[in-house]
């Protein structure tokens, strides 16, 4: 317990922040502008793609061809629409060609090719009613942007007998990018005024419900700042942001939840500000640090994986976690320093019931009730631990069925362009247009040998047209159409089966089915080591907070049982298709190969985040009374309205997020949002506390190396005398029925 009359104790970290707290509020102010004027624009330097392998043979064999043969693997098609008339129309085709010619004639554009110059009948629909115009963009993803903007005014609409629509890879993307940061401002519009209201109704006072924001404004603008950056080095993923928007309020606000809760608790017991600070960075502070630390863990994991996309997240995710927990260490701790009492000011609560000197008895009961949920779990730890178990499992089975695929025109809304034209090709085309193989031969060979590769290619049962070879030099290519789509099974066996020919030249294989494949090998390769990264360094931080061996293990295990739902649902609602009326979107038959890595990593993170709060206030109670049970009790009931007030905010971010018309990006939110729910609601309430009943004092138990290892390196916030987890059993003390209740559930008259 706080003593009231305990001089304060001032130094290192907290001297640095408080030592002259208008001026480091004034600089921090000054780097903020900065970081404006730094990030600003950086939306049009990020990338939409990201998902293939560089070290891959589907990327070497794109590289090759684009250097060897620049006009092969079109990305930028025109769906010619003849409306009730066929293409073969004199007035259609001639209108035709002279698109075509226009096409040909634009700058950042080769390979231009129709089904009026070539007769390809993969270039024209069944009901020939529609063809194909297709052409390759030129350049970097920006270039190919700017050429797209520039034409696709000219070429989009009505010329004469036909109707044309944009398609193809370069239109998804672009067309995908743009939506995505509309709907980014979307959400923050929608987050931010909702998430101001639920912390105004979590503190009461409106002053200490904008102290969350203004850190999480900080760290969102500070990390795009990074991210302008790092696109002068990198690629980074413009889905990146979503991250940034969702990560810099909710960790923002966590972490601030916690401070001034715990700078607001110290404050009640009559501590002047600036001993009431101290105190809160000895102990919130030092857990705050500790949980970014966790949450930085899981997500700097995605750097093992060779895909910029993912790379792309542990970017902005280390970044803005980073940027989060320092403004609430800095800045946080100047003004409270400068507010004092005036935290509490504004109480817009008041407006709703009568003024009173003291909580009611009521109100005190509804204080408690984490306390005795604490103790009613605890009573019947064996029943909720297994049907809380049981439960988590059953709800992630449909993962077991997940397919992988990769991000098409489907993630867009089915009005949008480019989604449109690839249906069209999809239901009315034969083969996959614009989507086939793509084989690189290299190496002197006769026109015999290429003849005989190209028969053996053909004789493939997956195989519908093989045309080639283009023979430059040394170097051969061939185009290969498989029978279903780009990326179903048949057209990934199709990969495998023409890597596995044997031929007396170099081959590699590209195109939309070998970069899936290409990115499954390089996520099943690269997942072990990530795993394993996340467990390693969780067991140690969580040792050094805890002095346990076992709870690190049970920190691990039931951070990712607590993922499950997210998993499940994600097979479920995205993959299968259930509620994807109500959701609005159009669902692939399979998941994007590199969502759940990323998705695992953030929950992961995030779970981390809510345990190291519960298990700072349980070790804090336990060296000071060694009472297991009592310790368990106690810290569900100081931090439990914390983390489900911490997690109904965060949840709300993410599902503003989830509002986006991209289905990767509503998959992203809302899957969050449901593990973050989960986590706190289930897992923190239910399954930890019956679990660590369970495990009895056994649970503080370390082997004497490691207790002396934690004594010296170990961090820990109470300051009491450390208990001897293997000491005999002594009478633990009971628990005294009117300890006053700071349990800050999110209805609670006494707030956070």
């Amino acid at each position: 317990m706080t003593e009231v009359n305990r001089p304060p104790r001032v130094g290192g970290w907290t001297r640095f922040a408080t030592g002259r707290p208008r001026l480091t509020l004034l600089f921090a102010l000054v780097l903020t502008a900065l970081a404006v004027a730094a990030g600003s624009g950086v939306a049009d330097r990020l990338g939409s793609g990201g998902w293939e392998d560089p070290g891959a043979q589907s990327t070497y064999a794109t590289k090759a061809l684009e250097r060897e043969f620049p006009d092969s693997q079109p990305n930028f098609l025109l769906l010619v629409d003849a409306g009730g008339a066929s293409v073969d129309d004199p007035a259609v085709a001639a209108e035709a060609k002279k698109l075509a010619e226009g096409l040909a004639a634009e700058k950042g554009i080769t390979g231009v090719g129709s089904y009026w110059q070539s007769g390809l009948p993969t270039l024209r629909a069944e009901d020939g009613h529609e063809a194909l115009i297709a052409a390759r963009l030129t350049g970097d993803e920006t270039a190919m942007n700017k050429t797209l903007d520039r034409i696709a005014p000219e070429f989009r609409g009505t010329h004469g007998p036909v109707e044309v629509r944009i398609g193809g890879m370069i239109a998804v993307r672009h067309e995908m990018q743009t939506i995505i940061q509309e709907d980014l401002l979307r959400a923050e519009i929608i987050a931010l005024p909702v998430t101001l209201v639920l912390l105004v109704m979590v503190f009461g006072s409106a002053v200490a419900a904008l102290l969350p924001l203004g850190v999480g404004i900080v760290a969102i603008l500070g990390t795009n700042a990074v991210l302008r950056g790092l696109t002068e080095v990198t690629d980074v993923s413009v889905f990146a942001l979503n991250l940034t928007t969702a990560l810099g309020l909710g960790l923002a606000i966590d972490y601030a939840l916690f401070i001034v809760r715990r700078f607001r608790e110290e404050l009640s017991t009559g501590a002047e500000p600036l001993a009431a600070v101290a105190t809160t960075m000895r102990t919130a502070g030092r857990t705050v640090l500790f949980s970014a630390l966790t949450v930085a863990v899981s997500l700097a994991a995605m750097m093992i994986f060779p895909q910029y996309f993912l790379r792309s997240f542990a970017y902005a995710g280390i970044a803005v976690v980073l940027l989060a927990a320092a403004a609430a260490l800095i800045l946080l701790p100047a003004a409270l320093v400068l507010l004092g009492e005036r935290v509490n000011a504004l109480d817009m609560r008041r407006l709703f019931r009568r003024k009173k000197s003291r909580p009611s008895s009521g109100e005190a009961e509804e204080g408690a009730a984490w306390g005795r949920m604490a103790n009613l779990v605890m009573r019947r730890a064996p029943y909720f631990a297994v049907a809380t178990t049981a439960g988590l499992v059953l709800l992630g089975l449909p993962f077991l069925g997940v397919k992988f695929g990769t991000a098409d025109d489907r993630q867009l809304p089915s009005t949008a362009e480019s989604h449109v034209v690839q249906q069209h090709i999809r239901d009315g085309f034969p083969g996959s247009p614009g989507g086939g193989l793509e084989v690189l031969a290299e190496g002197k060979a006769t026109e015999s040998e290429y003849a005989a590769y190209k028969d053996r290619i053909a004789d493939l049962p997956e195989v519908l047209r093989v045309d080639g070879p283009l023979v430059k030099g040394d170097a051969a290519y061939f185009t290969v159409q498989p029978r279903g789509e780009a990326v179903d099974e048949g057209a990934q066996r199709l990969v495998d089966e023409i890597r596995a020919t044997d031929v007396p030249f170099d081959t590699s294989v590209t195109g939309t089915a070998a970069v899936l494949v290409d990115t499954k090998s390089a996520i099943a390769e690269g997942l072990p080591w990530a795993l394993s990264f996340i467990a390693i360094v969780t067991l140690l931080l969580v040792f050094l907070l805890t002095g346990s061996v076992l709870i690190p293990v049970q920190a691990v295990l039931l951070n990712a049982l607590s993922l499950t739902a997210m998993f499940g649902a994600m097979v479920w609602v995205f993959q299968d298709g259930h509620l994807s009326g109500l959701l609005d979107f159009t669902s692939p038959g399979s998941i994007e190969t590199t969502l759940p890595v990323l998705m695992f990593c953030v929950a992961f993170g995030l779970s981390m985040d809510y345990g190291v709060f519960l298990l700072s206030r349980i070790k804090e109670e336990y060296e000071h009374t060694g009472d297991h049970t009592a310790s368990v009790r106690f810290g569900l009931q100081r931090t439990g309205g914390l983390i489900t007030a911490a997690a109904v905010i965060l949840a709300v971010v993410m599902i503003a997020i989830g509002t986006s018309r991209v289905t990767n990006t509503k998959m992203l939110g809302l899957g969050l949002a449901l593990a973050v729910l989960m986590d706190a609601m289930v897992v923190r309430s239910l399954l930890v506390p019956s679990v660590m009943r369970l495990t009895g004092r056994a649970t503080w138990w370390a082997p004497g190396p490691l207790r002396r290892f934690h004594e010296r390196f170990g961090l820990s916030e109470g300051e009491g005398r450390p208990t001897e987890p293997d000491a005999p059993d002594k009478p633990e003390p009971t628990p005294k029925q009117n300890e006053p209740n700071e349990t800050e559930a999110i209805s609670s008259p006494s707030g956070v």
